[in-house]
């Protein structure tokens, strides 16, 4: 079985009542598809602006492990909390 990828796309929409969203982000496998979706979620929208959003760099990330291991050096077994 072929892994298919998914890709976000970040769209600006007008609602049929002229309302403009914007920073909606759906993933889908094409701008096709993230297209199809929009308009079944907001019938009668119309597209303003349709684009790719790249994920972040591996550097910019969060990073869960770096995380807890900060956390777990400030509250070590040798810590004293003071409340």
């Amino acid at each position: 079985m072929r892994a298919r990828t998914v890709i976000k796309f970040g769209f600006r929409i007008r609602t049929r009542g002229g309302t403009v969203v914007e920073n909606l982000t759906i993933a889908a496998r094409d701008r096709t598809d993230a297209e199809r979706k929009i308009t079944q979620m907001y019938q009668h929208c119309e597209i303003l602006d349709c684009h790719e959003v790249q994920p972040p760099l591996k550097e910019e990330s969060f990073d869960l492990e770096r995380a807890i291991n900060l956390i777990g050096k400030e509250t070590g077994p040798g810590s004293t909390a003071k409340d």
